[in-house]
């Protein structure tokens, strides 16, 4: 546009008549020229139909935006100052799990990609803006607003799956956001809040560091901009703001962006005999676009990241489309966001008061690990019990254990320590062609033990009690222990054994032993040896999963989920397997308590005392994290462990981390943490044929998985 015409445009809003320069007379009255006008602008969005032509007519605006200098080409529509009140003022937001998921992994045509993704956008909509609503505008009213898929043909918005049912799919493009209107079914233009385009592999942008989409991406999205904005111009409905700006988020299987078109579409040449060209032309001169920069918002399996950064910014877009059709919100975004520093001090308050109430046979049990000062020695001549040696055993020492007046003899092959207990590999004199692993608990005579006489109880009496029930209700399976044996010791030689005199008198007589199967080397080992890739935790989170997901299912749950409590078998088998063993402090009822581990119990765990359903997945999470290489921080008490907690989590480290090994590893993170402190239930199933489908393993059908 020359810059007379603009001087001229300029004029006619400070009191000459807008109309004269579009219609082409300045003869006409006002009145006459404002209808002429809305026929003109109806006619030019009648004629405005091909995104392919109006997208051609801006390479040179295109290449000359490319050229330019700077790091940046546009604005951003959002300042990180503003995302970060917006994200405090969600804390309290419930946005809704997403049913329908985006994955394009597994697709075999670009049509099963497509139908997924338009499914999984309209969901993504659906719950941002059902949970903003209720968030800010809602005293109850019902949502005004619903969304549907765009039919570039016809221009018109259909559901998509009655769309994809009547055989649309080839000519949907995008979904929107729109005010819900009776009388017309097939939505109207200028009651669309917001679109999202579908664009298949616009997270290249993101991947690649691009400063700028495509020109037929940017082009379609400013083609519906221009369209939304003519639209608004010719509606009774009240947009706020005016010129009100619009939102076009670009959107494919796991990032999206926002761009963002504000401009006085009154200085729009209405030249309706070449649209695209006008139309061009008010883009160059008096549009202003600015563009988020591409991030994720959800993951290859669906999962929306509500607190990333991107989801924020398709979020605060959103919020604002909204607010332009149903005005200021009743509860501000300043007023939910200062409610942040008193969440924050609540949260530390009743830490501190668990701190103060707990007494230490609760929840902070493993404070008073090395020692108590309440507990002295008594120097008593009379209450002088003789010490039991320590048991000291040797590669070849032979255990005879006493078990239902059948004894059974084991003899010692290998001698490990998980760094606070040591155990053993044994093999059974009368098959010694299997190892096995061996457990040996405290003396019996030992009635106030350390406490490492404790953890001797939990590994062995414990544990033989937790497994001993698993077998009497049918939990068994590929990724769980097997109880061989439990009884006790009669004699330990290396030979045959002696007299049932010797046996009686000797000082190891009535240890507890626990003998389980299968054997194979702990993940710290396997960690340590570097042998824990990103194939390894895949398989490792899926096979323990399945171990808790077959306990849960008949009431009991882990508790004690560590890389020493996680072996992987490879000996004799096709392919190596996890099991999930140290089930000593697994709960069977609700008075039991698990085992505090600052690194990994579980939040509720470290808060309650106790655990909630996610608790096992959750503590399986950080396990995960540190061994593929996370930091390890140093934790020292409760508060400082869930303070790590909260900073990791919402700063995303876990994620993260995992996502850099693997998007279903991410996916499953994101899940936990929408689970953590909840009482809802896991769902295993989903999540053990996600991870299923990761594990690359030959020769299918050898091996039997009854994972379930």
């Amino acid at each position: 546009m020359s810059k007379d015409s603009y001087e001229q445009q300029t004029r006619s809003s400070a009191g000459i008549s807008p109309d004269q320069a579009s219609i082409g007379s300045g003869t006409k009255r006002s009145s006459v020229s404002s209808g002429g006008k809305a026929r003109d602008r109806k006619e030019f969005l009648r004629r405005f139909v091909d995104i392919k032509t109006f997208t051609s007519t801006l390479e040179d605006w295109f290449e000359a935006i490319s050229d330019s200098s700077g790091p940046e080409t546009f604005d951003v529509p959002f300042e990180l100052v503003e995302l970060q009140k917006f994200d405090y003022a969600l804390e309290g937001v419930s946005f809704q799990q997403l049913i329908r998921m985006p994955s394009a992994i597994y697709a075999s045509t670009s049509d099963g990609v497509e139908t997924t993704a338009f499914l999984a956008i309209e969901d993504f909509l659906h719950a941002s803006v059902k949970g903003l609503w209720e968030a800010f505008w809602s005293d109850g009213e019902p949502l005004p607003f619903y969304v549907a898929c765009l039919h570039d043909k016809n221009m018109k918005f259909y559901q998509s799956e009655r769309a994809i049912a009547n055989g649309k799919l080839e000519g949907l493009c995008a979904a929107a956001i729109l005010l819900k209107n009776a009388k017309h079914p097939h939505g109207k233009w200028d009651e669309v809040l917001e679109l999202a385009l579908l664009t298949p592999d616009i997270g290249t942008l993101a991947v690649e560091g691009a400063r700028l989409p495509s020109l037929s991406i940017l082009g379609e999205a400013l083609y519906f901009a221009v369209r939304m904005m003519l639209s608004r111009s010719l509606s009774k409905n009240s947009f706020l703001q005016s010129p009100s700006p619009v939102f076009v988020l670009l959107v494919d299987s796991q990032y999206a962006g926002v761009i963002k078109v504000e401009g006085d579409v009154s200085k729009l040449k209405l030249n309706v005999n070449n649209v695209y060209e006008s139309a061009t032309e008010w883009i160059k001169q008096h549009s202003n676009i600015s563009m988020s920069p591409i991030d994720k918002i959800w993951n290859k399996l669906g999962n929306a990241n509500w607190g990333d950064i991107g989801a924020l910014q398709v979020l605060f877009a959103t919020y604002h489309s909204i607010m332009q059709l149903a005005g200021m919100p009743k509860q501000s975004i300043e007023d939910l966001a200062a409610d942040h520093s008193s969440r924050l001090q609540a949260r530390r308050i009743e830490r501190q008061l668990a701190d103060t109430t707990v007494n230490g046979h609760g929840l902070f049990q493993h404070q008073h690990r090395h020692g108590s000062p309440e507990i002295v020695e008594v120097p008593d001549e009379s209450s002088r019990r003789e010490k039991v040696e320590p048991m000291k055993l040797e590669t070849g020492s032979v255990l005879w254990l006493e078990e239902l007046n059948y004894q059974k003899g084991y003899q010692i092959s290998e001698i490990r320590n998980d760094g606070e207990l040591t155990y053993y590999i044994a093999f059974s004199v009368e098959d010694p062609g299997k190892s096995l692993f061996l457990y040996i608990g405290s003396h019996p005579s030992q009635v106030e033990p350390a406490w490492e006489d404790m953890n001797l109880w939990y590994q062995v009496q414990r544990q033989t009690k937790v497994l001993t029930v698993m077998n009497q209700k049918g939990i068994s399976g590929k990724y769980l222990p097997q109880l061989v044996a439990s009884g006790k010791i009669t004699h330990s030689s290396h030979s045959r054994r002696s007299s049932f005199s010797d046996d009686c008198n000797h000082p190891w007589w009535g240890t507890p032993v626990l003998v389980t199967s299968p054997v194979g080397e702990t993940v710290t080992d396997m960690v340590r040896s570097s042998c824990f890739g990103s194939d390894e935790a895949i398989k490792c989170c899926h096979d323990c999963l399945s171990a808790l997901s077959t306990a849960s299912s008949f009431g009991v749950r882990h508790g004690d989920i560590r890389p020493e409590n996680v072996i992987c078998i490879t000996s004799g088998v096709g392919h190596p397997y996890f099991v999930l063993i140290g089930w000593g402090h697994a709960l069977l009822e609700e008075r039991d308590r698990p085992a505090m581990n600052l690194h990994f119990s579980s939040t509720y765990a470290l808060q309650e005392g106790k655990l909630c359903s996610a608790s096992d997945a959750e503590s399986l999470v950080y396990m995960l994290y540190f061994c593929s290489g996370g930091d390890l921080p140093e934790l020292d008490s409760v508060e400082g462990a869930l303070q790590w907690r909260e900073r990791a989590w919402s700063r995303r480290l876990i994620q993260q981390k995992l996502g850099d090994i693997s998007a279903v590893l991410k996916a499953f993170a994101d899940y936990v943490d929408s689970l953590c402190g909840t009482p809802y239930l896991i769902d295993y199933d989903i999540w053990l044929r996600r991870l299923k489908r990761h594990i690359c393993e030959d020769d299918h059908g050898k091996d039997i998985d009854i994972s379930g």
